[in-house]
C-alpha cells in the first residue's frame, strides 16, 4: 500500500478500489464542521504555543460570561489541589524521615504522628478540592453550551437571507455550531489539562525543594515519555484523519443495505450481494490499517519506554550515588521517587488534553468568526418609517443576480402593484417570479433598481416595519415539527391568541375537517417519527399554511400593523381540484379586507381573476395587462398560448397537428 507522510507520520496515500469503483474517490463532507477534522494530525508545538492561549482566552470570556463565581471557584479549587498535593509530598518527607530515624519504634511513631495527619488532612483536602472542582465545571458547562448556542443561533436569525444562501457562511455556521459544544468540552479538558500542569508543577517544586539535582531526573524521564506520548498520538490522528472518509463511505453502504427506502430495488435489481461484497473489502482494508497503525505504536512505545527506562536507570542511580555518598537522606530518596512517578503520570493526561484543547479550540475561533461575521451580514435596525398601507409599491428598473452566478435573476424589471388587488406573477421556472416576491418581501435587496412604497424607498426604511407588514406563503412554506396549534400560531407568534382567532382562520382555509380527523385537535404534534406525531398529507399541509397565512393578515403585530401584503407562491399544489378552487377564492377575498395579494402560479386558469397579471421569462418582463388584454392582443402572446395550451388538456377534440389517443372516440369540446 502506497504512504504519504502527515506530520512526519506515514499514512495511506490511496482510496480503495471500493471507494474508486463506487464514489469515485474519497468521500469527503463539504460542511463547516468538516473544516478542522482531526486537526490534531496536524499539531506542532509551534502551533499550539501560538494558537492554544487564544483558544483558551475565548473561553474563559464565555466562562465569566457565563457564570463567574464557578469558575473562580474552579480555578481556586485547582490550585488549592496542587497546593494540598505538594503539601501531601513534603508530609510524605517528614513522615518517612520520623519512621527511618533511630530510637525505639514507639518513639519514632510518635515523632511521625503530626506528619500522618498532614498527609491524610492534605489528601482529604485534595478529595474535597476535587469535589468543589467537579461541581464547579458541572456548573460551567451547560451554561456556555447555552449561551454559546444561544449567541450563534441570533446571529444566524438576524443574517439577511443572501448570507444564510451563502455556502461559505454556512460553513461557518455549521462549524461554530460545533464551536459550541466544542467550548463545553473544552471547559472540561482545560480542567483536566490544568490539574495535570499544576501536580506536574507541583511534584517539580518538591523535587527542587528536596535536592537541585532531582529536578533534571524528572526532566529525564518526562521528556521520553512526552516524546512518546505525542508521536503515538499524532499516528493516530493521523491514521484516522486518513482513513475517515473510508469509514464514511462503509457506513454509507450499511445505511443503504438496512434502510426501508432501499430495500425493494435491492431485492429485485439482487445488489444487495454486490453492495455486501464491496463492504466486506472495504473493512478489511481497514483491518489492514488498524494492524499497521498497532505495529506502529507499538514501535514507539517501545523506543519510548526504553528511552524512559535509561532515565530511570540514570535517576536511580544517580539516587543510590547520592545515598552511598551521603548527599541525600533515605527519606529524601523515597519521598523523590514518589514524586518522580506523581509527575511521570502527568504527561501523558497533558499531551492527550493538549491535542484535544487544540482541535476543539479551532472551533471555538470558529464561534467567535461568526460573530465577526453575523454583525457584517446582519440585517439592519432602524431606517425610515415606512407607510402602513402604501397606495402603491412600485419596482423600477430592478436587477438582482446570485452569487456566483453570470446571468441575472432579474434585469431592468419595472411594474407596479396597487393596493387592495391581485396582482399574478406568471412565467415558467426560473423565469425570476420567487425571486421578485423575495425583493419585495425585503429578504433580498435588489442589486440595481429600488423598490417604493408610495414614495420610500424600501432599501432605506425600516426593515422590521417591512417585514410585520408582509404576510408570506411561499411554495417551500415551512412544515414545522410541532403540533398543529403552533404550526398555525407560528404566523404570529408575538401575540397571545384566543382559541376564537384560531377557529376563524381554520373556518378560513376550511381546516376544521383536518383537526377533526385528528385524534388530539389543536394539539396534536404533525411530525411523524416522535411518538404521537403524524403525518399531514401535502393537501393538509397546504390549508395549514393557508390558516397560517390568514391568521397573520387578520391580526395586528406588537407595533400594531396589520400586514398589507400578502405574497402567496404555488399555494395549491398539493390540493384537489374542488379544494383547489376554493382556495384560490378564499386568496382573492383577503383583498376584501384591505390587503394586497402577489399571487405565483403555474395554474393559469387561477390568474383569469386577477386585477393585473406580468408575464416574466428569463429575469425580464416581457408581457403585462389584464387576462382579458393579454388574451386580446396579437400576435399570440406568450401568456395567451400557455392558458390555451393549458386549456387544450381538458380538451377531447384535439388541436390542429395533434394525434388522438387511440381508441377515444369523437367528442364536443366543452
Amino acid at each position: 500500500m502506497k504512504l504519504r507522510r502527515t506530520g512526519n507520520v506515514p499514512v495511506p496515500d490511496e482510496p480503495s478500489a471500493s471507494e474508486l469503483l463506487l464514489f469515485g474517490g474519497r468521500m469527503r463532507y463539504d460542511w463547516g464542521w468538516a473544516r478542522h477534522e482531526m486537526a490534531g494530525a496536524d499539531v506542532t508545538f509551534l502551533a499550539v504555543a501560538r494558537d492554544l492561549p487564544g483558544f483558551l482566552r475565548l473561553a474563559v470570556r464565555m466562562t465569566v460570561q457565563a457564570d463567574r463565581r464557578a469558575l473562580v471557584a474552579l480555578v481556586v479549587a485547582e490550585v488549592l489541589r496542587a497546593v494540598a498535593g505538594a503539601l501531601a509530598l513534603l508530609a510524605t518527607n517528614w513522615v518517612l524521615t520520623g519512621l527511618l530515624a533511630d530510637g525505639d519504634v514507639t518513639d519514632r511513631l510518635r515523632t511521625a504522628a503530626p506528619a500522618i495527619a498532614t498527609v491524610a488532612c492534605a489528601t482529604g483536602m485534595a478529595t474535597a478540592l476535587g469535589t468543589v472542582s467537579s461541581w464547579a465545571a458541572g456548573r460551567l458547562e451547560p451554561k456556555v453550551f447555552g449561551i454559546a448556542t444561544a449567541s450563534y443561533l441570533q446571529v444566524v436569525s438576524r443574517a439577511e437571507l443572501a448570507a444564510v444562501e451563502d455556502p461559505e457562511f454556512l460553513k461557518i455556521v455549521d462549524s461554530a455550531r460545533f464551536g459550541a459544544m466544542s467550548i463545553q468540552r473544552l471547559v472540561g479538558q482545560a480542567t483536566f489539562l490544568l490539574t495535570a500542569l499544576l501536580g506536574l508543577a507541583s511534584a517539580g517544586s518538591i523535587l527542587t525543594v528536596l535536592h537541585p539535582a532531582l529536578l533534571p531526573m524528572l526532566v529525564l524521564i518526562t521528556a521520553p515519555r512526552g516524546w512518546s506520548a505525542v508521536r503515538v498520538a499524532r499516528a493516530r490522528y493521523a491514521s484516522t484523519k486518513a482513513w475517515l472518509q473510508h469509514s464514511r463511505a462503509s457506513g454509507v453502504l450499511a445505511d443503504v443495505l438496512m434502510r426501508p427506502h432501499s430495500a425493494a430495488e435491492l431485492r429485485v435489481h439482487n445488489s444487495g450481494p454486490f453492495l455486501l461484497h464491496h463492504f466486506v473489502e472495504m473493512a478489511r482494508s481497514a483491518e489492514r490499517e488498524q494492524a499497521r497503525l498497532a505495529g506502529a505504536k507499538a514501535r514507539t512505545d517501545l523506543l519510548g519506554s526504553t528511552l524512559a527506562g535509561l532515565g530511570f536507570t540514570a535517576a536511580y542511580g544517580l539516587l543510590g550515588l547520592l545515598l552511598s555518598t551521603g548527599g541525600m537522606d533515605l527519606a529524601v530518596a523515597a519521598t523523590a521517587i514518589v514524586a518522580i512517578r506523581t509527575g511521570t503520570a502527568s504527561i501523558g493526561n497533558i499531551v492527550t488534553q493538549i491535542n484535544d484543547l487544540y482541535e476543539e479550540g479551532l472551533f471555538v475561533r470558529d464561534l467567535a468568526e461568526l460573530q465577526r461575521e453575523g454583525e457584517k451580514r446582519a440585517i439592519p435596525t432602524g431606517g425610515v418609517p415606512l407607510p402602513e398601507r402604501p397606495e402603491v409599491i412600485t419596482v423600477e428598473n430592478v436587477t438582482y443576480t446570485y452569487d456566483g452566478r453570470d446571468t441575472p435573476a432579474l434585469e431592468n424589471v419595472t411594474l407596479t402593484i396597487r393596493q387592495g388587488e391581485v396582482t399574478a406573477l406568471v412565467g415558467a421556472n426560473g423565469s425570476g417570479k420567487s425571486t421578485l416576491v423575495k425583493l419585495l418581501s425585503g429578504v433580498y435587496q435588489p442589486d440595481g433598481g429600488k423598490i417604493l412604497w408610495d414614495e420610500v424607498s424600501i432599501a432605506e426604511g425600516d426593515r422590521d416595519q417591512l417585514f410585520a407588514s408582509v404576510t408570506l406563503l411561499a411554495q417551500d412554506f415551512q412544515r414545522w415539527p410541532f403540533t398543529l396549534g403552533t404550526n398555525v400560531r407560528l404566523g404570529r407568534p408575538e401575540q397571545p391568541l384566543t382559541e376564537g382567532q384560531l377557529d376563524a382562520s381554520a373556518d378560513y382555509a376550511d381546516l376544521h375537517p383536518v383537526i377533526g380527523e385528528l385524534k388530539n385537535g389543536w394539539d396534536t404534534l404533525v411530525a411523524k417519527g416522535f411518538e404521537g406525531g403524524v403525518q399531514l398529507s401535502g393537501g393538509q399541509w397546504q390549508k395549514t399554511a393557508l390558516t397560517r397565512t390568514h391568521l397573520r393578515s387578520t391580526t395586528t403585530g406588537p407595533d400594531g400593523r396589520l400586514p398589507h401584503l400578502v405574497i402567496v407562491d404555488e399555494p395549491t399544489s398539493a390540493m384537489d381540484a374542488q379544494t383547489e378552487v376554493a382556495a384560490f377564492e378564499r386568496i382573492r377575498q383577503l383583498t376584501e379586507l384591505g390587503a394586497t395579494v402577489v399571487l405565483i402560479t403555474h395554474r393559469l386558469a387561477a390568474t383569469a381573476k386577477a386585477d393585473r397579471i406580468y408575464v416574466l421569462d428569463h429575469g425580464r418582463l416581457i408581457e403585462q395587462g389584464t387576462h382579458a388584454e393579454l388574451m386580446a392582443q396579437q400576435p399570440t402572446t406568450r401568456y395567451r398560448h400557455d392558458y390555451l395550451l393549458q386549456a387544450s388538456q381538458y380538451e377531447t377534440t384535439p388541436l390542429p397537428g395533434q394525434r388522438r389517443p387511440q381508441g377515444e372516440h369523437e367528442a364536443a369540446t366543452p
